[in-house]
């Protein structure tokens, strides 16, 4: 039976609302919670999840294999009916960004409309007085089109902005004095550091300038952060100030525009900063984020989400999510280092779970799958990438629907017993023996091996995960999380100071005293067009150097940053343990300092160094027998 109001074709069981958009009584959509679970709602006043996939069209010719829809179809109306007919086979629901006009596939569509980059916000002079009018005049423009239509959802202002700090920095502080931004940052400079030059030089690097007024005039070297300051936060209220100002201009610009759609923010690319979340909480209905999974079998970070929620309290849409496969039928070779497993099969595995995973996060209110067909070979931005429901031959991967259909179907229930939020603390440890050089976390228990919880610097959240195993080899340690840092933010003659790497620091007693390392991961220059990576060095603590640890494995793994990624197996021997036996508890504590030090997290609440100080604080672990994964 069909709802009176949903999308034709859609049976109730799949993440279903509004029938006939052309009978609604509005064209407004709402974002709501019931019983703390997020949820869209329709105009017809329907519960909606929405399952969207991007760039659903027809795809182009190419002199390279591509897709495109006349080597397949007599006609576009033959095209359109094949296509809504598959994705309301395969349970979806929507039209994520890139994807034809709403009318074409009778489906709701979320529009990523580009507002600021097409206004002129991005990279010229966003505080000039002309902006918000000229944003005002853009919105009303671009979404012309889509205004009182029930079936458009919302609006995504740009795509990926980021908000990388370092770059919003640099970049503006190099203008001359007679660019509105540049005043704006000098004046919040002159304001942070209450007018006093030589306070400013403690933090920052200066050349050949001697004030705040011959700052504002200097169009030339970039006063960088001095090795041992605090200028990061500086550089971190400027992120701030200038993302604050854009979401309440797009706000503003949105609602005078099309007042019944919803503002689903910008399409953050796997990584926020807290200060660009908290600056667009007042202004943005939906968060929306482009998300890569965390583990191939479908696992995603909790400390993500956690974040957000905490951060802001919205629902949040994934807005690009994906998965890709070096067997595929369209020749591509994966080539921008995404998450990428060996078979279709194992596509069709992880992909599955991941819907699961995502539907028990109690704000997530979508999930947009990237993209309808595979790549062609060198295609977007280089990727070259299997994320196509269909090959570039038109045939759909059978495992991969197949998974995404059940798992669709499935959604609102999922979503409706979704685990509210609690405080948890680890007492146990699982028992896994796992590979500390395997480029995934397939082989440990989850959640088991999650440790919690974090106690962050004040007024920051966790920025990532801990896990913790035992066997016979001795205490696994994984850690995923997200940093940025800009290479050349920072002044340095030389290798890159590891004060100012992102840092991991453990404490553990398995019974023969208290033993200490540190994780550093190192930034390496790069060149344009070279990913942003990092070396591992492990170390023993020590007032300086870096003392080796012999016999401690130690590696990062699969992403460069934004995502940190590390693993750590640490022997019992290492431990003052003799071989084959272990203890029956360990104490343990973690912390880690964010590049540039710009903020710590820890088990204990203690700053890393105090914490590794005293382990009388450390966190008692209980060695458990195996246990069964859940993912």
């Amino acid at each position: 039976m069909l709802l009176a109001c949903a999308v034709p074709g859609m049976l109730v069981s799949t993440a279903s609302a509004c029938a006939d958009f052309t009978r609604a009584p509005s064209s407004r959509w709402q974002a709501s919670a019931e019983h703390g679970i997020s949820w869209l709602v329709t105009p017809c006043g329907d519960r909606f999840f929405s399952l969207g996939v991007n760039v659903v069209d027809g795809g182009v010719q190419s002199a390279r294999p591509s897709y495109a829809w006349v080597r397949y179809y007599p006609d576009p109306l033959a095209f359109w009916t094949a296509t809504r007919g598959r994705l309301l086979s395969w349970s979806f629901n929507t039209l994520g960004a890139y994807s034809v006009p709403a009318q074409l596939l009778k489906f709701p569509v979320t529009f990523d409309i580009r507002l600021g980059q097409t206004a002129g916000f991005h990279w010229i002079d966003p505080f000039h007085p002309d902006m918000g009018e000229a944003m005002k005049a853009w919105a009303a423009y671009l979404v012309g089109p889509y205004r009182g239509n029930s079936m458009r959802i919302g609006y995504f202002s740009d795509n990926e902005i980021g908000w990388w700090n370092g770059t919003l920095y640099a970049f503006y502080v190099k203008k001359p004095a007679s660019n509105h931004t540049k005043q704006r940052l000098v004046t919040l400079l002159r304001e942070h550091y209450s007018g006093d030059w030589h306070r400013f030089t403690n933090d920052f690097v200066v050349h050949n300038l001697n004030s705040f007024d011959a700052l504002l005039h200097s169009e030339e070297r970039v006063p960088t952060l001095r090795p041992g300051g605090a200028g990061i936060q500086a550089v971190r209220r400027w992120t701030a100030q200038v993302a604050g100002h854009y979401y309440r201009l797009v706000h503003d610009a949105l609602r005078a525009a099309d007042p019944d759609a919803l503002i689903l923010g910008d399409r953050l690319p796997i990584y926020y900063d807290p200060v660009a979340i908290k600056a667009m909480q007042p202004y943005v209905d939906v968060i929306s984020v482009n998300y890569d999974v965390d583990s191939a079998d479908g696992w995603i970070g909790r400390y993500f989400f956690d974040g957000l929620r905490r951060l802001a309290d919205k629902p949040v849409l994934i807005s690009e999510w994906f998965y890709s496969a070096h067997e595929n039928r369209s020749g591509n070779r994966n080539s921008a280092g995404l998450m990428t497993v060996a078979t279709q099969a194992e596509r069709a595995q992880g992909a599955g779970t991941a819907v699961h995973n995502f539907a028990r996060q109690p704000a997530i209110v979508g999930l947009h799958w990237y993209l309808f067909y595979d790549e062609p070979a060198g295609g977007h931005s280089g990727g070259d990438h299997n994320f196509g429901l269909l090959d570039i031959h038109n045939e759909p991967y059978a495992e991969v629907v197949a998974a995404l259909t059940q798992a669709n179907a499935q959604v609102m229930e999922v979503h409706r017993a979704a685990p509210l939020p609690e405080s948890t603390t680890t007492t146990h440890l699982p028992y896994a023996r796992i590979d500390p050089n395997a480029s995934t976390l397939n082989a440990w228990p989850k959640p088991a091996s999650l440790v919690l919880p974090w106690t962050p610097s004040a007024g920051e959240v966790p920025f990532g995960d801990l896990y913790a195993t035992w066997s016979e080899q001795g205490v696994g340690l994984a850690f995923q999380g997200m940093d940025y840092y800009d290479f050349d933010l920072l002044a340095h003659d030389g290798p890159f100071p590891r004060t100012e790497a992102f840092r991991i620091w453990i404490g553990i007693d398995a019974g023969a005293g208290p033993q200490r390392f540190v994780l550093n991961l190192i930034p390496r220059e790069r060149k344009d067009g070279e990913p942003y990576d990092h070396t591992p060095e492990l170390c023993g603590v020590a007032d300086s150097g870096c003392p080796p640890v012999e016999g401690v494995q130690a590696r990062s793994f699969w992403f460069s940053q934004p995502r940190i990624n590390a693993k750590v197996l640490i022997p019992w021997t290492v431990l003052g343990i003799k071989p084959a036996s272990h203890p029956a508890a360990v104490r343990l504590d973690v912390a880690a300092t964010a590049f540039f030090r710009s903020r710590w997290m820890s088990l204990s609440g203690l700053p890393p160094e105090e914490a590794l100080a005293r382990p009388e604080q450390w966190r008692s672990l209980h060695l458990s027998p195996a246990v069964s994964s859940t993912r």
